[in-house]
Formats: C-alpha cells, structure tokens, sequence
C-alpha cells in the first residue's frame, strides 16, 4: 500500500496566515506544509484540502483514479471546491466499514474528540491508522485482548500493531500513549507526524521532539509505502536533562515521555511539612503529568533502576545529592575527610553503574550550578563541586544529554 502525503500541517496549514510567529517566519520551502491530506494508492482520499490536486500533480500523481473521499474533521471556513472528477466527500460512521472495488477496507474509529479516525487496511492486508488533528482513539483496550472494537483486538488478540500511524503527535501525544498501551503501536511501527502547525518549532527543534516521542516528520508531497519502512527512530534509553533553576529543564524532561504510558515518576524531594511554598511546586508538577503516571517519592533509585517495569522519570538528581550528602554527614569537614567523601563517591559510582545497566528507559533532571556565583561558604563549594561530578558520572551512561537554557533546548550529546 502507497501513501502520498499532499500535506502535512495543521489546518490552518504552515506558516499561518498573517502569523508574525518566529515559527512562521522561518517555516520556507520544506518547511512549509499545507493542511494535511492522504493519497492511498490513488484510489482513496482522505480530507480533502484546497489546493489538493496541484499538491498531487506537484508529487507526481493524479487524483483521477480517486473513487472515494473522506472526511476525518470538520472544516472549519468556507466549503472546499471538490474538483472535477472527485467523488463528494463523505464520513463513515464509527465503528462502520467501507470496502472499496479495489479490495482496501476504511473502518472509522471512534475519538474523544469531534471527528473520526480511519483504519485503512489494503490489498495485501497492511493497515494504517490515521487520526484527524487534536483526535485520539476512545475506548482503548490495555493490550490484554480486549482491543477497541475497531479491527484491532489488542497484543494478545491475534492482531498486530499498526504497520503505520498518522496522528498529532505534538498535539495529543497522549493519543499515541494510549495507542501504546493498547498494542496497537510497537516498536516497528512508523509513527509519522501531521497536522504540524507553529506551536512548535520546526527544523532540528521538530525532529528531536518527534525522535524523542519514537515518530517522525516528513515533507508535503512524501511518497511512503507502508510497512516498508525499516529505520523507526529509537528512543534513547537513558537521557540527562540539565538546566538552571526555572530554565524549563523539568518541562522538557515530561515531554519526552508524555507519548508514553505508565511513566514511574519518581520525586526525589519528598513532602516538606509547614513549607507552603514547597507544596506549591509539588501540586503544579503533579497538575502537568499526565493522569497515568504513577508518583514515587524516594531517594532510594538504585533499586528502581535494577527493576524492570515502566519509563523512570527523575526529578531530580541534585535533591538525591542533598539526600546522600545528608546520610553520609558530607557537610562536616572532619566527617568528610575521615571517609565522608569516599562514602558519598562510592554511592555515586553505584548510580551510574546501576544507569549503565539498566534496561528501563529513563530521563532524569539535574540542576547546572557550576556557572554561577562561586558559593561563599565550603559546604556550598562542597555541594556544587560533588554536583558536578555526579552529572558528569551520570552523562556518561547516557545516549542522550541535554541543556536547557531559557526554555530551548540544546543537544550536548545524542
């Protein structure tokens, strides 16, 4: 089965119009993407766009051989013209199938959102899944073989994953979570992005993002045959997300994993009794997560590290530090010299041994404070100069670091 992308962008399409956005202003050539529509095989449409026929035409296909067109949304505007030759656009209700002559089968699968999501399976039985923008599938089974209802039974029901998926990745990435849950996403699924439109970034910002969530972007006018594609981006097992105070470093480090379910979130900082201020932060990092993650507050990581079971998110590694330095009475100078400091070198060296091991994925936050004012007192010299051993111990066992200063994010290794 060939899948033409006449258009990749939200449906305002990129750059919007009239947008002074820096998003915009750099979104040229290919870059730039029009409302998305799918070509399958030539014979199906799905969402048709203005301008659909030159964006075929400009692929090097025809929209003659067209015998159905679908809708996945509703379009907001005046009426787009239906070119002539083109079938009247359409829907299929949820749960309902359509077979076409030409032997591909379009199933709609109901959303938590105003629209539908189609499952399109072809000649030769490949199936895509393609949702429409701020859409995601409504019912999910768990993968236990419940499936939702819609072609797909789940992990255990007899049906594999999805050869591909399109979906608004940036937009409902939790859509993509559920569909991992589900089973109906695995690790040979070709994710591909859609309805991409100024919210983020594009370029190398865009496709570390999408790497990060185990999907990609393309150009309008991209031909792609489906379950074809071999090189599916890995996620990196383990990343370090280092970043000044209120630099965006924690922010950065829950999107990489909000395309995930079941995410352990482990809080290095505890409760703080009587410190309002404290319980403040704490309630709005847990308002950001998403209603599937599970909350852990620990210090003790070695063991959750050794484990199997879900991604690890931890936040963060400088409180850990406080917490070691604590235990082993570090911030006393005779203690300190009298073996403090070969304990707390020997806890270190068994985290990094035990991240260098481990076959969960995991992202965990640091704080830089090597960069700024040198601390006045040696207990603070102390803590800053152990900090900065402990992230240079932990980058080193991971594929992924990065730095983020004033909310960007910058590739240090990865």
């Amino acid at each position: 089965m060939e899948l033409t992308l006449l258009g990749t962008g939200a449906p305002e399409g990129l750059p919007l119009p009239g947008c002074p956005c820096a998003a915009c202003a750099t979104a040229l050539d290919d870059a730039a993407r029009a409302a998305t529509a799918l070509l399958v095989d030539g014979v199906l449409l799905l969402d048709l766009t203005p301008g659909a026929a030159f964006a075929a035409a400009r692929a090097g296909h025809s929209l003659g051989g067209v015998r159905q067109v679908l809708l996945s949304h509703p379009h907001d505007g005046p009426a787009v013209e239906v070119p002539a030759g083109l079938p009247q656009p359409g829907r299929v209700a949820d749960g309902r199938e359509l077979a076409l002559l030409t032997g591909h089968r379009v199933r709609a699968v109901a959303l938590d959102a105003p629209g539908s999501g189609y499952e399109v399976t072809g000649p030769d039985g490949e199936r895509l899944l393609y949702l429409p923008p701020g859409g995601a599938p409504a019912g999910l089974a768990d993968g236990d073989g419940n499936g939702f209802g819609l072609g797909f039974t789940g992990a255990h029901g007899g049906r594999a994953a999805y050869e591909m998926v399109l979906a608004d990745v940036l937009g409902r990435p939790d859509g993509l979570a559920r569909l991992r849950a589900a089973g109906a996403v695995g690790p040979t699924t070709d994710v591909i992005a859609v309805h991409i439109g100024h919210e983020v970034p594009p370029g190398r910002e865009l496709t570390r993002r999408l790497a990060a969530a185990g999907a990609r972007a393309v150009p309008d006018g991209t031909t792609l045959v489906v379950g074809a594609y071999e090189n599916v981006p890995d996620v990196p097992r383990r990343t370090l997300v280092l970043g000044g105070a209120r630099s965006g470093k924690s922010v950065e480090a829950e999107r990489r994993l909000e395309a995930f379910p079941e995410v352990l979130y482990v809080a290095t900082g505890g409760t703080r009794n009587g410190d309002a201020e404290w319980a403040d932060r704490v309630s709005l990092h847990r308002e950001r997560r998403p209603g599937s993650w599970r909350t852990a507050e620990t210090c003790d990581l070695v063991p959750l590290l050794t484990d199997d079971g879900p991604p690890l998110l931890i936040d963060c590694l400088s409180l850990w530090l406080t917490h070691v330095m604590d235990e082993v009475n570090a911030w006393d100078d005779a203690e300190w010299a009298g073996g403090g400091e070969r304990r707390l070198r020997g806890r270190v060296a068994e985290l990094a041994d035990s991240v260098r091991a481990t076959r969960r994925t995991v992202v965990a936050v640091s704080n830089e404070v090597g960069s700024g004012i040198v601390p006045a007192t040696a207990s603070g010299r102390r803590y800053r100069d152990e900090l900065g051993r402990l992230n240079a111990a932990f980058a080193a066992e991971c594929e992924h670091v990065l730095l983020v200063v004033a909310g960007q994010a910058l590739a240090l290794r990865g």
